[in-house]
This record gives C-alpha cells, structure tokens and sequence, in this order.
C-alpha cells in the first residue's frame, strides 16, 4: 500500500491534533517548499531520511522498441533521491530482522 497525501494528513490530525483542513495546508505548504526549492536547482535535505538533487541529463540517441526506429531524445532535468546512511541501515536491518523471522522452525520438536 503506497503512503499518499491523504494518509500523511490523517497522520498530522491524528498525532498533532490538528484539524485536517490544518493537516492539509500543513502538508500543502511543506510540498510546495520542496517543490519550489527543486525547480531553483537547490537540493532538499532531510536529516536522517535523505536529499532530493535535480540532474541535468543530455539529450541523446533513442530507440522505440517497438518499431526499432532511432529517435532524438531530449534534455531535460530529472529529480533523484539518495537515502542517508541512517534510512539505509534502517532498511537493511529491517530486512535483516524479515529473513531471520522467515527461517525460524515454526514448531518445535521435542527431543527423546
């Protein structure tokens, strides 16, 4: 299940306590900043999570599958995301913690 505006919203309402009208242009506003700072060129760091950096990519040689016909693709500029070190370790591990639960026996058998 993806995490969409309306979940984050609910969750501000339900752990601020405040009105989901609030909890929305709360959310609103936050987006905006992010957005606004992407389209300058800026990075978006977030301590713990990640940063967000916009690359600028050449324009190139393509192929459509389909029809194997060479077309000219164009630059343009691509937002990419890099977890920091924390969000990763924390995702390892939890996949760690997913693959030990996954091997335990599920019944144990009593030795004679």
């Amino acid at each position: 299940m993806a995490l969409t505006k309306h979940n984050i919203a609910h969750n501000i309402n339900q752990r601020m306590g405040y009105p989901i009208r609030e909890s929305r242009e709360i959310l609103e506003m936050l987006l905006e900043e992010l957005k606004l700072s992407l389209e300058e060129g800026e990075e978006v760091k977030i301590s713990g999570f990640g940063k967000w950096l916009v690359r600028n990519k050449a324009s190139r040689t393509g192929r459509n599958p389909y029809t194997g016909e060479q077309l000219q693709i164009t630059a343009r500029r691509v937002v990419t995301f890099q977890p920091s070190e924390k969000l990763r370790n924390t995702l390892n591990a939890s996949k760690k913690r997913q693959r030990n639960k996954a091997s335990l026996p599920t019944a144990s058998i009593p030795k004679r």
